[in-house]
């Protein structure tokens, strides 16, 4: 599928190509300028001429958004939320959007995000890589309904990761505790209370980041089922995990939609 029309109803008219933004307070901008973006299908009719501050993107027929669905253009280089009582979109992930370019429907990914660290948790060190994860699971889709920090203890990496799948979370985001030093457990945590492993994302991750340290092979990083949640464990280090998450982003949300038998109805054609 493709966006077949980009309707400014102020003087500005049709645009070819613009780049949409928010403020991450609900605020969205289009080329800097306050917009409110919304969407209608092939047909439907527009807002009125000279209507300020509105974006009307022209869809398919056979596009549905729910509400809290995402559209992602261009494989998702703009991501963008729709909220079906506001009848707008906010922006998850800024970037261009432009007439032809490819959309698919992505489903929001429920998802919490673990920090595994003995100092974080009592509060002696500031947690970077948790924030850091969220970041970059925006970009895939990821609404991040839930975040804790715990010590490098396994009772306490297991019952928390255990509670969100029980309670029906799609992906679950570790980090810390995958060294080599005695009180680095979170793999052997993760893998006690597994149902599959997929040495797939451990896999990648290592081989990866080599580009950036030959002791990469060094990380025990890995990936498990449990229920229907994917859970992946990455390095403790902002740079670490942000590296890691890079390396696997290309097939984390495919896994996601696998795992939770969404494949079939997400992504919408390449049309």
């Amino acid at each position: 599928m493709r966006v077949l029309r980009l309707y400014d109803a102020s003087s500005i008219g049709d645009y070819t190509l613009c780049y949409a933004d928010g403020d991450g307070g609900g605020a969205t901008y289009v080329d800097d300028v306050p917009a409110k973006l919304t969407f209608a299908y092939a047909g439907e009719p527009l807002a009125d001429e000279g209507t300020d501050a509105v974006l009307t993107i022209v869809l398919p027929q056979d596009v549905k958004l729910d509400d809290g669905g995402l559209l992602a253009v261009d494989g998702g280089e703009t991501v963008l939320r729709w909220n079906s009582q506001d009848r707008a979109f906010s922006v998850v992930t800024a970037g261009f959007l432009s007439v032809s370019a490819r959309v698919e429907v992505w489903r929001s990914i429920k998802t919490a995000v673990l920090t595994v660290s003995d100092k974080g948790s009592c509060g002696a060190r500031a947690d970077t890589a948790g924030p850091a994860l969220e970041a970059l699971a925006l970009g895939l889709g990821a609404e991040v309904l839930d975040r804790k920090i715990v010590p490098d203890d396994a009772d306490a990496i297991q019952s928390a990761v255990t509670a969100w799948c029980e309670a029906g979370y799609n992906l679950v985001l570790t980090t810390g505790g995958t060294g080599l030093s005695g009180r680095d457990v979170t793999p052997e945590a993760l893998l006690s209370i597994a149902d599959k492993v997929v040495p797939g994302f451990g896999e990648m991750m290592r081989m990866e980041t080599l580009v950036y340290t030959q002791r990469a092979f060094l990380t025990r990083g890995l990936a498990v089922i449990k229920g229907k949640t994917l859970i992946v464990a990455f390095p403790g280090s902002k740079r670490g995990a942000s590296q890691c998450f890079t390396a696997i982003a290309d097939g984390l949300r495919h896994g996601v939609e696998t795992l939770a038998g969404w494949e079939k109805e997400c992504g919408g054609g390449r049309g």
